[in-house]
């Protein structure tokens, strides 16, 4: 599995950005991608997931009314759209992949480079 994550950069507070993940090489029809992000000195916490099944999405509370998470039909191009960003989104987005993933589980066994989001106040 192969993930790329693309759409970071520098936005002040209250705009708006959209990450990009191209993913390939699923072989199971059952699979999770995900965005995780990590700040500088903090643990790489998750942020959104969807599933390829129904495609269920699941996000962490600090983004539910903010963030928004979609995907094409195969998920071949996962997005996350960031709105009303804050100085505290600052992090490194990195997108996430899971095959066949339990109920309610995040995806993190495969992992992308990462695309540094930067907020200024």
């Amino acid at each position: 599995v192969q993930l790329v994550e693309s759409g970071g950069g520098l936005v002040q507070a209250g705009g708006s950005l959209r990450l990009s993940c191209a993913a390939s090489g699923f072989i199971f029809e059952d699979y999770a991608v995900g965005w995780w992000r990590q700040a500088p000195g903090k643990e790489r916490e998750g942020v959104a997931y969807i599933r390829s099944r129904g495609g269920a999405t699941a996000y962490a509370d600090s983004a539910k009314a903010r963030f928004t998470i979609s995907g094409d039909t195969a998920l071949n191009t996962v997005y996350l759209q960031l709105n009303s960003l804050k100085p505290e989104d600052t992090a490194v987005y990195y997108c996430s992949a899971e095959t066949n993933p339990l109920p309610g589980t995040w995806p993190s066994t495969y992992w992308g480079q990462g695309t540094q989001v930067t907020v200024s106040s």
